[in-house]
């Protein structure tokens, strides 16, 4: 999900999510289905399916009907139902949505720069270099690629140092996207030229209109397909959390079990860092809001 992936939003999705009933439907999609479907949703990724997404999970379905030959909803849901974690995965995937840029909602990283990292150092210079970023819900790599151009332009010093960022996903395919490191010309050209310079290497050939991100950023990165609703494997603390565009999509119980985990996980005086249209309010006494949607942790 910038992202759960599911938090963000597809390109050319958002326009299309509303309704069209005058639109040819290659398969029947009864209330009942769309329901059911939601039932799955809820049940696999915790995400709540709102009625204005029908129309979306039609089109991202009836691919997966067409692909596996299966002739129903009620058919395919029985597929997986029974037992076919391949498919499951492929709905999962089919069903989250992702859409993120470089520096995206640039205050936070500009935070991190100037309130985070020095921070770091300040621990640094009591023996301390350890320090974990987690992007949770980081889609295609947009989000910690930025995070660890960051880390390199701040740290000069950073390979003395024992620095990782935590790369996690429900969808295994943009996981796979976020190793590659390869993006097409049109998604960094805000990026500005010695920065782009720096951390990318153009491609040649048939790959001219592409880039692919320095080993330096990767290095600092670690991939994991992860649910946020199953068991975390990470056991050490965290200073600085990203989850952007996440929570959004969760109901308010879901929501306050999420962030109270988050707590649990941070470090004291942990940063949690939330999408634009998010909000803690409601949800947890755990932070306090200092920026903008820019938590830290109280307790």
């Amino acid at each position: 999900m910038s992202n759960q992936a599911a938090a963000s939003s597809r390109a050319g999705d958002a326009g299309n999510d509303a309704n069209n009933e005058d639109t040819p439907r290659e398969f029947s999609m009864s209330d009942r289905d769309f329901e059911r479907i939601r039932s799955v949703i809820k049940d696999v990724t915790g995400i709540n399916m709102s009625d204005s997404k029908r129309q979306l999970v039609y089109r991202r379905l009836g691919s997966r009907l067409k692909a596996t030959g299966i002739g129903s909803f009620q058919a395919y849901l029985d597929h997986i139902r029974e037992g076919n974690p391949a498919e499951l995965e492929q709905f999962t995937n089919a069903v989250t949505t992702n859409l993120t840029s470089f520096f995206r909602e640039n205050h936070h990283f500009q935070f991190l720069e100037k309130t985070v990292l020095p921070e770091a150092v300040a621990r640094a210079a009591r023996g301390d270099k350890r320090l974990r970023i987690w992007s949770a819900g980081c889609s295609t790599g947009e989000e910690p690629y930025s995070i660890a151009i960051t880390l390199r332009e701040t740290l000069k010093d950073i390979a003395q140092w024992d620095a990782k960022v935590l790369c996690t996903d429900l969808d295994s395919d943009v996981i796979e996207t976020c190793k590659a490191g390869i993006y097409s010309m049109q998604r960094v050209e805000k990026i500005p030229p010695e920065r782009l310079r720096r951390w990318f290497k153009k491609g040649r050939g048939s790959d001219e209109e592409r880039v692919k991100v320095s080993p330096q950023l990767r290095e600092l990165l670690t991939f994991k397909q992860l649910n946020l609703m199953h068991d975390w494997p990470m056991k050490g603390r965290f200073h600085l959390i990203f989850c952007r565009n996440v929570i959004i999509y969760f109901d308010k119980p879901t929501q306050r079990v999420l962030i109270d985990r988050y707590a649990d996980i941070l470090a004291d005086g942990g940063y949690l860092i939330l999408g634009h249209s998010e909000s803690l309010f409601n949800v947890s006494d755990r932070f306090k809001l200092i920026g903008n949607t820019i938590y830290r942790k109280t307790h």
